[in-house]
């Protein structure tokens, strides 16, 4: 993409809240601030939660998620606006999908590449679909296990792929993130690593991800942290955004001891080996109460009653989040389509083992 040595993308996500005026605000924030890449999401609520899934706290109160996530929906002409955009700023344009159709969408308007977010590493209908368009794919590996990405390896054969560890926290903790996992993931994995950062300083993970071979960061972006984006509380604005991009090209020019050592000589040298970690994959403490809700899993998209054949038509794969149980991993599902009920199952619940024994 350029002559960096490592690639940093903008996470607009959402942050524009459905207004191209803002998208292109937020655009020219990121070329501004030194980005490579500017980054957006396709939304449709359906593709990602049942209606059911439950609420979240808002500065104006508890809304529910599924509206939140309706309220974000754009058509493909959207997309084609803020693509045209970011290229004619010198970005490239990335987008996460988040199921079949968002995932054409992006295919159809000539995406170079595709971002998967944590909560879709297990998604694996959706990573067969991206594969088939021979592009390459990021993939972020928050909340999951070495057992997990072992299964996304074997899936996509490594080609095109790069994976970026993640902590799916909002913050995430600088001391979790264990950024060690980097080198290692990349040996034992056989793929780029790069890191996608949920922390709010703008220096420490960022430059010791760069330090230790991270390939791509990936920062959320906002205009201010005052806003309602989801992530907006949590994102860098542009001026902190630009000290990243700043810092992180400076310390490009050093190598992996001279970094780490004038970071200890700033930040002290048990700040910094704690965010360097042992380097052993686990699901981090501020993320494990989320393993298998923020995951996808197989639930009943209506009401299902004892005796119903389980068809694709019937359940989704859909992130659990908030009130709902868990259903299966999407690795187990492809033998239980055409199975039996033998149990009632409440609309937008997960469906189990035993609710067919």
């Amino acid at each position: 993409m350029s002559n960096n040595k490592t690639l940093i993308i903008a996470e607009i996500g959402t942050s524009h809240g459905g207004s191209i005026e803002k998208a292109i605000e937020l655009i020219d924030g990121a070329r501004k601030a030194g980005a490579d890449c500017a980054k957006f999401q396709v939304v449709f609520a359906d593709e990602i939660i049942h209606k059911n899934t439950g609420v979240v706290k808002l500065p104006t109160g508890n809304v529910e998620l599924y509206d939140i996530f309706k309220s974000l929906e754009q058509d493909i002409e959207f997309y084609k606006k803020v693509k045209e955009e970011t290229e004619k700023a010198g970005l490239l344009f990335m987008a996460s999908p988040f199921g079949r159709k968002s995932a054409q969408i992006l295919e159809d308007i000539g995406s170079k590449i595709f971002k998967v977010a944590s909560p879709e590493l297990n998604h694996f209908p959706l990573i067969k679909q991206l594969l088939g368009y021979r592009k390459p794919i990021i993939i972020s590996s928050g909340v999951s296990t070495l057992e997990d990405l072992d299964r996304i390896i074997t899936l996509t054969g490594r080609e095109d792929i790069t994976i970026l560890h993640c902590i799916t926290s909002y913050p995430a903790p600088e001391s979790e993130y264990n950024l060690q996992l980097i080198p290692n993931l990349k040996n034992i994995l056989g793929v780029d690593v790069g890191i996608s950062d949920h922390s709010t300083d703008p220096i420490l993970v960022p430059v010791l991800s760069v330090l230790l071979g991270a390939t791509v960061i990936e920062k959320h972006i906002t205009l201010s942290n005052t806003t309602d984006g989801l992530d907006d509380p949590v994102a860098l604005n542009i001026e902190n955004f630009k000290l990243m991009c700043k810092t992180v090209r400076e310390y490009e020019k050093y190598n992996k001891k001279q970094g780490i050592d004038k970071l200890k000589s700033i930040y002290g040298r048990k700040k910094i080996d704690e965010i360097i970690g042992d380097g052993v994959k686990k699901v981090a403490k501020s993320e494990k109460d989320n393993y298998g809700r923020t995951n996808r899993s197989l639930h009943a998209t209506k009401k299902l009653e004892s005796g119903t054949i389980i068809t694709l038509k019937n359940t989704a794969l859909l992130r659990t989040e908030k009130i709902l149980n868990p259903g299966l991993p999407p690795h187990m599902v492809e033998s239980f389509y055409g199975k039996k009920l033998t149990k009632d199952i409440p609309d937008g619940e997960g469906i189990n083992l035993e609710d067919f024994l």
